[in-house]
């Protein structure tokens, strides 16, 4: 592709600052490093799911019309208790990506919330169980078993 004549820079954007990155820089890998300050339970999960959540994924989380959160039955649809391999993916994933009309619009206490909600709709923990950065890497997700770590070397390492 030719690109002569064409400038060195474009003149577009400006170098981000440490509290920009730090905003995005928000990611939880599965043993927990990430996870924030915070904790959540099922019971006041519930009510920010039905205020949050339901509309789109059902008052029990199986109704739809969008993907069921729920079941263990692993011949149905892919569920948080019978498909996601770890339960931090999923408080990363909430906090990241809902609600669908306002994704990161959660606050950290509110995605603990959610998670222990949706972990305890699953039959995953109890409805006592309290959700934070030491208990939440500790569930072992049902499907924990059936992914593979991918430990190949050999290629560029990635930190």
């Amino acid at each position: 592709m030719e690109t002569k004549g064409w400038p060195e820079q474009f003149g577009l954007g400006k170098p981000a600052t440490e509290q920009q990155v730090a905003a995005w820089d928000i990611d939880v890998r599965p043993d927990g490093k990430g996870l924030p300050a915070g904790a959540g339970t099922a019971v006041q999960g519930r009510a920010i799911y039905a205020a949050k959540c339901a509309s789109c994924h059902g008052n029990t989380g199986v109704e739809g019309p969008f993907n069921h959160l729920v079941s263990s039955d692993t011949s149905k649809a892919k569920t948080i208790g019978n498909y996601w391999p770890y339960a931090t993916t999923l408080f990363d994933y909430v906090r990241r990506a809902m609600p669908f009309n306002a994704p990161g619009s959660l606050t950290n206490a509110e995605v603990y919330h959610l998670t222990a909600y949706l972990l305890h709709a699953n039959g995953l923990v109890d409805s006592t169980s309290v959700m934070d950065a030491q208990t939440l890497p500790k569930v072992v997700m049902p499907a924990q078993q059936l992914f593979v770590p991918d430990n190949r070397t050999g290629g560029a390492q990635i930190r």
